[in-house]
């Protein structure tokens, strides 16, 4: 009878051992997730979805601490939970081996394990040109965590191009609040920023930003593949997307309360088979926003409730056939599980204030009305994960503005307005992101020692910015996070490029002037 205690003894020394050299910090005894709420849409079904509640919380801020995680476990489907803050990238990610994982160097690897959350806490995570991948996986929460740049081809290349990438037999997928984002399409070596794939089921997106790519998602690679489906996507911003947004082979897809914004070629494009049910979502500025496209094997839906703002259609023909303009159900779906949608109208704003990593993981309540979640049966007590407030200085800082005759650049541009606009000591001019969130920089052509910046808001949208990032454009590291524009002061840090990245906001950002000072 003590065989059984000396193997766990063991395995739990062997544990600690690994810990002690990865430099991961492990809790002395389970701990509460620091994933808030509980799975939505068909990540409920099949048993639902709870990561890896129940299990030991540790803290990782590299990629080689959360393969370390991973292969500390006594087992491949021991729950645990993985609080991430910090940039995850190729020069922090390593292989670590060991009987509880299968992990490899350049990728987060989720492969053979189950009963696992990923959760960005403290000042946020970023996985930086390096994706998340699921394979043979089950029971996984993703959550307020922000992946971009992923790349196929070119340098350095990740997960085959996707940001968030799943594959041979996931099971029970939710991926909430998180922002996937990519800087082009194929051309220029970007592939998908959701894709699911081989046998992949019971998934939901939910609250998320997925923007700048050629490419937003698919659900089975080829029109063989066939065996995916049982998806949910809800509240989530679909910005600056030319297809797949997503596209459905076979499978069925419940698609409510989107916001659609720029979806420059085509948008939902169920096809193959795949049936989806698409209602209350709100198409601005769009082309072809649901139809079958670029293939002869149709696929069908149910629409009711959308609003259609400033969308354009393609003429039927050969393999083009767009839902539209008078967009009629052409099958019907049961949704087996319970939700309240918002009305349409709303979207544009209750996504605004909910999607995304960083803003504090808000819900709709059905009612338009964002909400803080419950914790689920499982989670008692919400984790760090909304941004704490920097040091910040209700006075302007004095000296001299180092941004005047600097350089500046950012993630996007609003019409009408310039990345000089932020540094031309004009008050009257602006700098606004594509849509509610993004991030604009000032740059030096050689060090520069800041201490501190004052972010000015346009005097017609003074209070906008809510929740921010202001980040060591050299290294990606955060220097200090808060709410509010205005003065903030941190470390000094000599750097050649310092950004300022908007998580949060309400109406339109504007930043009239990215003042900078040494201190």
């Amino acid at each position: 009878m003590r065989r059984p205690v000396v193997r766990r003894l063991q395995a739990a020394i062997a544990a600690l051992a690994l810990a002690a050299a990865t430099g991961v910090v492990l809790t002395s005894a389970p701990a509460a997730s620091a994933a808030t709420g509980s799975a939505t849409g068909y990540a409920t079904q099949n048993g639902g979805t709870t990561g890896g509640a129940g299990g030991r919380t540790v803290r990782a801020t590299t990629g080689t601490q959360i393969h370390a995680a991973l292969c500390g476990r006594a087992s491949s489907s021991t729950p645990i939970v993985i609080e991430v803050e910090g940039t995850i990238n190729h020069g922090n990610t390593t292989k670590v081996s060991g009987s509880s994982c299968n992990t490899a160097a350049g990728v987060i690897e989720l492969k053979q394990v189950s009963n696992v959350t990923i959760v960005g806490v403290g000042s946020g995570a970023i996985f930086d040109q390096l994706g998340i991948h699921l394979r043979e996986a089950g029971n996984i929460i993703i959550q307020n965590v922000t992946v971009r740049n992923v790349k196929k081809s070119g340098s350095p290349t990740s997960n085959g191009g996707d940001a968030i990438g799943m594959e041979s037999g996931v099971r029970n997928v939710w991926v909430d609040h998180t922002t996937l984002e990519a800087s082009g399409g194929e051309s220029e070596g970007y592939d998908g920023l959701f894709d699911m794939k081989d046998d992949t089921q019971y998934v939901t997106l939910s609250y998320s930003i997925l923007r700048n790519s050629g490419r937003g998602g698919l659900v089975g690679s080829s029109e063989s593949d066939r065996s995916n489906g049982f998806v949910t996507y809800h509240h989530n911003l679909y910005q600056n997307i030319d297809s797949r947004a997503p596209l459905l082979r076979g499978g069925i897809a419940h698609i409510y309360n989107n916001h659609y914004v720029r979806l420059n070629e085509s948008g939902i494009n169920s096809r193959a088979g795949a049936r989806a049910k698409v209602e209350n979502n709100y198409f601005k500025d769009s082309k072809d926003v649901l139809g079958t496209f670029y293939t002869d094997q149709a696929g069908y839906w149910q629409v009711s409730g959308n609003t259609l703002d400033n969308v354009t259609w393609s003429t039927p023909g050969g393999t083009t056939r767009p839902a539209g303009p008078d967009m009629k159900s052409t099958t019907t779906v049961n949704i087996p599980y319970t939700y309240r949608a918002d009305a349409a109208g709303c979207v544009p704003d209750v996504v605004s204030r909910t999607a995304g990593a960083g803003t504090g993981l808000k819900v709709s309540d059905g009612n338009c009305s964002p909400q803080t979640p419950t914790p689920g049966p499982t989670d008692p007590t919400p984790g760090p994960t909304d941004p704490t407030p920097g040091p910040t200085d209700p006075t302007p800082p004095t000296g001299t503005n180092l941004s005047l005759g600097a350089g500046s650049d950012g993630s996007s541009k609003a019409a009408g307005t310039s990345y000089g606009d932020l540094r031309d000591g004009n008050l009257t001019t602006y700098w606004s992101p594509v849509g509610a969130t993004g991030s604009a920089s000032v740059k030096w052509a050689s060090a520069t020692a800041v201490s501190s910046v004052n972010i000015r808001e346009a005097a017609d949208a003074t209070g906008n910015i809510k929740a921010w990032r202001l980040l060591n454009g050299d290294t990606g590291a955060v220097l200090t996070s808060g709410t509010g524009a205005g003065a903030v002061t941190f470390p000094r840090t000599t750097l050649r490029k310092i950004t300022f990245e908007i998580t949060g906001s309400t109406g339109t950002p504007k930043i009239a002037e990215y003042e900078t000072y040494a201190g």
